[in-house]
């Protein structure tokens, strides 16, 4: 993504600044994102701002696939989802609930769109440039590997997921829709806490009680899945703080 802009930044920069933003995000949830660029301006020489709108741009893609998945796993386990909703909730009230929010939602779009105060406008400056960002991935260079790389790492992601499911006993056989459902739940606990610490096993547990599994094996899985990661991120991502120093002094020596 730099290299149309000029930018030529070493493989072995990208990967550990990649690798010492995921272990920054164990900290300061979001902070391994800034923390990435600015090892990239460090050490390759490339702008903050240009570097930044490229992590935008993944971001971007990330949601959009994020939402991708969701959206399938809606399709899929509709019948389910429905049929849960209906056992938990009064559908008078689902109903009633549904159309207010879309009022209300309806409502806020229009004041965004024609308010004129700072918040409406700040509103409407980020969304028109996430917006931008979106059709921007469209106008890259090498847009297509992009796409490409982007849907594969996120299947191999979905593949880890379930292949894992065979190292626990009591998780097979197991249903399509408990794994896009548990992954979307694991996905969204990282999201929201610092790398899922203590969150990410419970989220997968209740994803998965949701289709009659039980609580010990699903547990187990969420541990598996969690310290796996974390340990290659707090092993790859030390490493990764402690080289990119040494590396670049000696590359720069040279």
């Amino acid at each position: 993504m730099l290299e149309p802009m000029g930018y030529h930044v070493k493989l072995s920069n990208s990967v550990m600044a990649v690798f010492a933003a995921y272990l920054i995000n164990y900290t300061i949830p979001r902070a391994g994102e800034v923390a990435r660029v600015s090892v990239i301006t460090t050490y390759e020489g490339v702008p903050f701002d240009k570097g930044f709108g490229t992590v935008v741009a993944e971001r971007i893609a990330d949601l959009i696939i994020m939402l991708s998945i969701i959206l399938v796993t809606l399709f899929l386990q509709f019948d389910f989802i429905f049929d849960f909703f209906l056992s938990k909730f009064d559908l008078s009230k689902v109903i009633i609930a549904m159309v207010g929010l879309s009022i209300l939602g309806l409502a806020f779009l229009i004041y965004i769109r024609k308010s004129h105060s700072v918040l409406a406008v700040k509103i409407r400056t980020f969304v028109l440039g996430l917006i931008e960002g979106v059709f921007s991935i469209f106008k890259m260079k090498k847009k297509w590997p992009f796409i490409a790389h982007t849907l594969f790492i996120w299947a191999m992601y979905v593949l880890m997921f379930y292949i894992t499911t065979f190292a626990i006993e009591g998780l097979q056989p197991i249903a399509l829709g408990a794994i896009l459902v548990g992954f979307i739940s694991a996905s969204f606990s990282i999201a929201a806490t610092n790398g899922g610490i203590g969150s990410y096993p419970v989220a997968v547990y209740a994803a998965f009680s949701l289709f009659g599994i039980a609580q010990g094996p699903s547990i187990a899985f969420g541990w598996i899945m969690w310290s796996s990661q974390t340990l290659l991120i707090i092993v790859c991502g030390g490493l990764s703080l402690l080289f990119l120093p040494v590396f670049n002094r000696k590359f720069n020596l040279k």
